[in-house]
């Protein structure tokens, strides 16, 4: 009873375990991959089971019991269908899940090579005082029970298997197998039977059967490469970026056609060429600097983000453009996408020339103008020349404006910005501060030497009195100004502030006269000093 329990475990093991490895091999592939297997499986089980036929003969030849030889076959069948599936099934799987089915699979050899043994040697089958079948069967059953618990043995198969280079090659050792084996038998004086030339045969036509579904395969993944190349090449050809491709060395390897229509070059012509291409001079520090980054994270097997750089390249007009490009990692070395940003940046310097500038005149506008006071200041406590500052007010503007009109009175205040603009030195700066209202600041000796500032004050009131050629009519104005000079410890806003007072005062002086103020710094409260209230200078009108 014991012995028939035993024979009919073995035997509902053996086959939920011939029938999961044919689910394990056929999961997770293609039809294609999956008849491939089977097949595979099929022409090791087959030149194995040659050679096992081949012994059978061999015993047969020698004790003419031929019924006792094929129950003994019937146990060596078994294992080598399940270790033809577990050979087929090692090539399709990754390195990290190989370990248990190398495992389980010399356990089957194992115990193939014990049942073998007894079909080969004679009762009892000892060596040495060792029973060899006996022997082999607990080593093989010993392998698995440890396969579970081995990498990969719990493995669920669900990402496509591919076929390495050495499982290609194997298949022709099959082949070679059964031949081998008849040949030994022809040779050794055996008879060729049916089921020999059966097995070797059908061995040899699952080989041609394999080789024409891994040549469907190959096609069925070329045309994908192709197609996946395709969509690819697709969207890079159409994208308005140009898409680089550098090798570490430096050199380009390809450049996408959007190169003609933003650079003016043609692919062709840049490729072999090296990195920088056209870059500005005083651009290059940074482009080279992300490059060498990437460079060396490429050499040291590290992966990190691409980089962002901007720089100015020539166009093949002779144009330089403003380029944005992100580098990042490729199979081949790096990746430029480069992209034309000249209209943003001329764009965005235009918007901060108009936060800063009048609109009409071009000229500074307040709060440029109070920056470059403050930034004069600053200068001033360091070195031993204070600035000074002129404010500037047209009389007899309103009058034109409004009896002219706007348009008269908009090319009388650009005139005059002209003309105040050519009174001054280059350095000094000269501002619009709103409607009729105009300053300068003078820098250099003019804080030190009020009558330097004043000199440059007569200028620009001489300037501004000729009269305005307008339309084909004279528009006649005269100017306001006042004069202050910065001291130590003042704040920018209490020069402007003095600079204020004193063209008021020239106002009501009677308008076209000069005034100038020697200003002294503000108490913590905000309120004049009594110097500064004596330090007004009447100037000669």
């Amino acid at each position: 009873m014991v012995h028939l329990l035993a024979v009919a475990g073995i035997t509902v093991c053996l086959g939920l375990g011939v029938a999961g490895l044919v689910v394990a091999a056929a999961d997770g592939g293609t039809t294609l991959i999956w008849s491939r297997r089977l097949l595979d499986g099929w022409m090791i089980a087959g030149s194995l089971l040659t050679v096992g036929w081949v012994l059978l003969q061999h015993r047969a030849d020698q004790s003419g019991d031929m019924s006792a030889s094929l129950q003994d076959l019937a146990r060596v069948v078994t294992d080598i269908l399940v270790l033809g599936l577990l050979v087929a099934l090692r090539f399709g799987l990754t390195s990290e899940e190989r370990t248990a089915v190398t495992v389980a699979a010399a356990a089957l050899v194992v115990l193939t090579a014990g049942d073998v043994l007894r079909v080969l040697l004679p009762a009892p089958g000892t060596w040495c005082g060792i029973p060899l079948a006996a022997t082999c069967s607990a080593t093989g059953l010993f392998l698995v029970t440890a396969t579970p618990w081995l990498p990969g043995g719990a493995s669920v198969f669900e990402v496509q298997r591919t076929m390495p280079v050495i499982g290609v090659v194997a298949a022709f050792v099959p082949v070679v197998v059964c031949a081998m084996a008849m040949a030994a038998h022809a040779l050794a004086g055996g008879h060729t039977d049916m089921v020999m030339v059966v097995l070797a045969g059908s061995v040899l036509l699952g080989l041609s059967a394999r080789q024409g579904i891994a040549h469907a395969d190959h096609l069925r993944l070329t045309r994908e490469a192709a197609a996946r190349e395709a969509l690819y090449r697709t969207l890079v050809d159409g994208s308005c970026d140009v898409i680089t491709i550098v090798s570490l060395e430096g050199s380009v390897a390809y450049v996408s056609p959007a190169v003609y229509p933003v650079f003016g070059y043609r692919p062709e012509k840049l490729v072999g060429t090296r990195v920088p291409l056209y870059c500005h001079p005083d651009d290059l520090a940074p482009l080279m600097q992300a490059v060498e980054a990437l460079r060396q994270e490429a050499e040291s097997g590290t992966r990190g983000p691409g980089r962002c750089v901007s720089c100015r390249v020539r166009a093949a007009d002779g144009r330089w453009l403003h380029i944005e490009s992100t580098i990042s990692h490729h199979t081949e070395g790096m990746i430029f996408s480069s992209r034309d940003v000249t209209e943003r940046v001329a764009l965005q310097a235009q918007l901060e020339h108009l936060a800063f500038h009048d609109a009409l005149t071009g000229l500074p506008n307040r709060a440029l103008f109070a920056g470059r006071v403050a930034h004069a200041l600053r200068k001033g406590m360091i070195g031993t020349n204070p600035p000074a500052v002129l404010f500037v007010d047209l009389d007899g503007f309103k009058a034109v404006n409004d009896s002219a009109g706007h348009a008269v009175g908009d090319a009388l205040l650009v005139q005059a910005a002209r003309r105040l603009q050519a009174s001054v030195r280059a350095g000094d700066t000269v501002a619009r501060l709103g409607g009729d209202e105009f300053a300068a600041l003078l820098e250099g000796e003019a804080g030190t030497h009020p009558s330097r500032a004043r000199d440059v004050a007569e200028r620009v009131l001489a300037a501004l009195t000729n009269p305005y050629r307008i339309g084909g009519t004279d528009a006649v104005v005269s100017a306001s100004i006042g004069i202050a000079s910065a001291v130590p410890g003042i704040s920018p806003d209490e020069l402007l502030h003095q600079a204020d007072e004193a063209m008021y005062e020239a106002k009501a002086a009677g308008k076209g006269r000069i005034r100038m103020r020697h200003p002294y710094p503000r108490h913590l409260y905000g309120e004049p000093s009594p110097e500064a209230c004596s330090s007004v200078l009447p100037c000669a009108d």
